[in-house]
């Protein structure tokens, strides 16, 4: 027997982009401690991994470096501010990949979200 990983319908996309943003409005140091900050950067990157454009490879660079990041201890603030700042503007940019309207204003949201929790970090 094979698995085939069913693909996400919107709603379950549309939960964790409204989720994630949530999230990056608590303190990230405590959430990273907590392994919820792993988990959604992970589901992140598979999301968009799947959608297979181009034009989110930077986002999943971003993400990934992000994600090891606050894996490995100590946080370089400036590092995390600059990630954030990058993904927040380049989140906003991609929502125009977005086929279903209330998932491209949730990934709005989320850019919004992202560019936020980058000027908290600073």
């Amino acid at each position: 027997m094979s698995f085939h990983k069913q693909p996400k319908d919107d709603t379950q996309h549309q939960n964790h982009l409204d989720g994630t943003a949530k999230l990056l409005g608590l303190d990230l140091q405590e959430e990273a401690e907590r392994s919820g900050l792993d988990n959604h950067f992970q589901r992140w990157i598979e999301d968009l991994k799947d959608v297979n454009n181009p034009e989110l490879h930077q986002l999943v660079t971003d993400l990934q470096d992000l994600k090891a990041h606050f894996n490995g201890g100590s946080i370089d603030k400036d590092k995390v501010a600059q990630l954030l700042g990058r993904l927040g503007e380049n989140t906003t940019k991609a929502a125009v990949f977005a086929e279903n309207p209330n998932t491209a204003e949730r990934v709005e949201k989320l850019g919004a979200a992202l560019t936020a929790a980058a000027a908290q970090v600073k």
